[in-house]
């Protein structure tokens, strides 16, 4: 973790872990052959919906975290994901969230064909 990241406490702050989630569905898209900016360009947006999180316990500057991010269900015009932030093995923070598909208007749309495992 960076130091930029964290708060007085020296406790990476509550807010940042949004950030993170976000990188997480990025990078898994990209791990499954999917390049975000192109859903954009065709005129998908996939807008955060709902997010629930939980924190167990802090991740402090200079931990090395690790973040998994589980697509649960996929259905027409949304989709739900999973994210797990461990450190050495230890639950951190745990997250689902609702993504939702939109067009460039902001009406609801039906997701892209998205290989999603």
């Amino acid at each position: 973790m960076a130091y930029q990241e964290t708060d007085g406490q020296r406790r990476v702050h509550h807010a940042n872990y949004l950030n993170y989630f976000e990188r997480g569905r990025v990078e898994m898209l990209r791990e499954l052959g999917h390049n975000y900016k192109s859903i954009e360009d065709d005129g998908h947006m996939l807008v955060v919906a709902e997010m629930n999180v939980k924190y167990f316990a802090p991740a402090e500057f200079d931990d090395w975290l690790e973040l998994t991010t589980t697509v649960m269900e996929v259905r027409k015009v949304r989709m739900r994901h999973r994210y797990q932030i461990h450190r050495d093995g230890q639950l951190l923070v745990e997250a689902d969230s609702v993504i939702a598909c939109v067009d460039r208007s902001g009406k609801l749309a039906r997701l892209p064909n998205l290989k999603t495992r």
